[in-house]
């Protein structure tokens, strides 16, 4: 597994211990869903101004957001086709990470890495548009930080 980071962000010093926490979060998320350790991943750490722009670009939200996933196949297509074994690109705002985790009462790294996993989890096919696919990616994601032992406190 090769996870390509960009930090495009100066605001929150992003250190060494919290990339390799968010490689250890890919690789558990592909581990969990029985998939080859062999893909890349792009993932960008950008502040408030860059997500919203993305975010308005692509989604017509003009508006922050914490995380966009971008996978590299679309919806119902085989995932044996990816390419060079590209799964995607995810950009987390960090800045709106920072806030989350104060607003919610736990570390920066757990919301780091929860992010993360829900963007894999996107990159991986799945989606939050009705309950049974919201909680069976709450599920999901609950237990990959559990099994990393990455607690909400």
């Amino acid at each position: 597994m090769e996870l390509v980071i960009d930090n495009r962000q100066d605001i929150i010093p992003v250190e060494k211990d919290l990339i390799e926490l968010l490689e250890k979060v890919v690789k558990e998320t592909l581990i969990y869903e029985g998939w080859d350790d062999d893909y890349e991943i792009s993932l960008s750490l950008v502040n408030n101004e860059e997500i919203r722009e993305l975010n308005k670009n692509y989604r017509n939200i003009d508006d922050i957001t914490d995380v966009l996933s971008f996978p590299m196949i679309e919806e119902d297509e085989d995932f044996s086709i990816i390419p060079e074994k590209i799964l995607g690109d995810i950009v987390i705002s960090v800045e709106k990470a920072w806030d989350q985790a104060k607003e919610y009462g736990h570390s920066f790294y757990r919301e780091m890495a929860f992010l993360t996993v829900h963007s894999m989890l996107h990159l991986m096919g799945y989606d939050h548009v009705d309950e049974d696919t919201e909680k069976e990616m709450q599920d999901k994601q609950e237990a990959i930080l559990t099994k990393l032992k990455i607690k909400r406190v």
